[in-house]
């Protein structure tokens, strides 16, 4: 009896989805002689049951293509938006799909939550295996995951792009890169685009010691600096002065009283985290220089995907229907070294891969002179 598998892609969309799509599909159709259904907008299709089939002719002319043409949304099933603007959890919709295809097999194709929602999944019984997408290679036990290549390019070749601009105004360039809880991605492109500093979430940076090394760097007649910032990467003075506050609050409070302050201090600085205008402004006034600022932002997640991650994702993808036909599920593909290897989603979901301190880029950059705050 031939198997059926579904597959869907969920959180932000990023280079390579269809690519991985591809991969998954030659394989599942052509070797192994599967049958495969997408799931249209994430796991809001799997829970209101927005299906595609697809054959081998969808597959043809897509590895090239950005996005994913089965869409994606951030929506998950176990706080599912309603339209009063509560959530729900869908748990049991999402299950009855999965039955009335009598589906195999369920692939998740997706960033951090998309792992978390995963693992809830295999909880429930669900046979699950699923593939690390993300631009920022925040996904743990995984060298690299869809997407970051492609990113990495886009924002080193702004990098590039920027310093014929700042060279010519004698400007300081922000760059700010997207990167919520890991550093990777402004830590790559901020090296091979050789900017002069690099802030990421891992590294607490002062921002008097950024606008000493600007300065330093005018008094030899460099009269420009380019800085990659990812978006919550914070200065110093903030965290010290967020920790201290927690300190005092769970000191002289408890309770309800206690947690409420904490949720408003986490508000608060969620609202200063990535404020990368108040950075250029406290630059400026350091430094006397004029000071820009370039947001990449969704540019990231667009376009054809690179080489690398073509590569990477039909890697994924054959190895994904390989995995089902042995019927290995519970797992997320992951690629070490050269080789794509299954690890457990217990150990992956909920986690978040950041930079070490001692990482071979942070020790590399430091000697070529770059400057990271701290």
């Amino acid at each position: 009896m031939r198997k059926r598998i579904g597959i869907l892609t969920a959180g932000s969309d990023s280079p390579g989805l269809n690519a991985t799509i591809r991969g998954l599909g030659k394989a599942a159709l052509g070797t192994f002689g599967m049958d495969l259904i997408g799931f249209v907008d994430g796991f809001q299709g799997l829970v209101e049951d927005k299906t595609v089939e697809i054959f081998s002719t969808d597959l043809s002319g897509i590895l090239t293509d950005g996005g994913t043409f089965l869409g994606t949304s951030r929506d998950s099933i176990q706080d599912y938006p309603l339209n009063d603007g509560s959530t729900a959890d869908r748990t049991d919709q999402a299950i009855e799909t999965l039955k009335k295809h009598k589906l195999d097999a369920l692939v998740c194709l997706g960033g951090h939550e998309t792992q978390i929602t995963a693992l809830h999944l295999q909880k429930k019984g669900v046979n699950i295996i699923g593939i690390p997408k993300s631009i920022t290679n925040n996904i743990p036990q995984t060298d690299t995951s869809v997407g970051f290549d492609t990113a990495l390019g886009v924002a080193t070749e702004a990098i590039d792009r920027l310093h014929s601009t700042a060279h010519s105004h004698h400007r300081i360039m922000i760059v700010e890169i997207m990167g919520r809880h890991a550093g990777w991605l402004t830590l790559g492109a901020g090296i091979a685009g050789g900017a002069d500093a690099i802030l990421i979430p891992e590294i607490a940076y002062d921002p008097k010691l950024v606008a000493q090394a600007i300065n330093d760097r005018r008094s030899s007649g460099k009269r420009f600096s380019i800085i990659a910032v990812a978006e919550n990467a914070m200065s110093l003075d903030y965290v010290e002065f967020f920790e201290h506050s927690r300190k005092m609050n769970h000191r002289l409070r408890s309770g309800e009283e206690e947690t409420k302050i904490d949720q408003e201090l986490s508000r608060i600085e969620n609202q200063i985290q990535g404020n990368t205008l108040l950075l250029a402004d406290r630059l400026h006034a350091f430094t006397g220089l004029d000071t820009r600022i370039t947001i990449l932002g969704h540019l990231l997640r667009g376009g054809t995907p690179s080489a690398s991650d073509r590569l990477l994702a039909t890697q994924f993808g054959t190895a994904c229907a390989d995995l089902i036909q042995r019927k290995q599920y519970g797992v997320m593909i992951a690629k070490q070294g050269m080789q794509t290897v299954p690890v457990p989603l217990e150990q992956i979901a909920g986690k978040v891969k950041q930079v070490p301190l001692d990482d071979p880029w942070i020790i590399g950059a430091k000697h070529v002179g770059t400057v990271f705050g701290d």
